[in-house]
């Protein structure tokens, strides 16, 4: 039923990535095949169509990627992000991701969260933040290492989705 019923919406959304009906039905089949998987993992309290939009998403990003048919000034200019009518399950997973990000970073040690949010957040520069903080740029080297390490670890079912929000995030900026 959630197949038939979705299947031609979800096509359509697909290919706004793609650019390619057949490449983007199979993005969707694969989608659901890739739901149904991971049936036992999901959280029924939440919308089953925002996980295939976010499945689908990401299976488009990566086609993009793997077949390297982009341009990233070309994804700007259109501004590839899902479309309207799935807003509100991606708002969801969009404020999920960001606990996520959140929780990560408060997880880190202090001084290690200290230097990663000057660099990541605050844009500066590892000699910067050695400046700043008045420690070697070796140290900043070596806690942007372990802190990138503890993200990755954190946030690896996320790695696609998490790239896409910080580079919105930091357009604003």
């Amino acid at each position: 039923m959630l197949f038939k019923s979705s299947f031609k919406g979800l096509t359509r959304f697909a290919q706004k990535y793609v650019k390619d009906f057949e490449t983007a039905k199979e993005i969707v089949q694969d989608a659901f095949i890739t739901l149904w998987e991971k049936r036992e993992t999901i959280d029924l309290s939440k919308p089953v169509k925002s996980y295939l939009t976010t499945i689908i998403y990401n299976k488009s990003l990566n086609y993009l990627r793997d077949n390297k048919k982009f341009n990233k000034d070309i994804l700007n200019f259109e501004n590839l992000y899902p479309v309207s009518d799935h807003d509100s399950g991606d708002k969801l997973v969009a404020a999920e991701i960001s606990r996520k990000i959140n929780k990560a970073i408060e997880e880190l040690p202090e001084k290690c969260r200290e230097i990663f949010v000057l660099n990541r957040f605050e844009n500066l520069k590892y000699q910067q933040v050695a400046d700043k903080l008045q420690i070697s740029i070796k140290t900043v080297e070596t806690q942007m290492s372990k802190a990138l390490q503890h993200m990755r670890e954190k946030l690896v079912d996320y790695i696609t989705v998490v790239l896409i929000i910080l580079l919105e995030v930091l357009k604003k900026f």
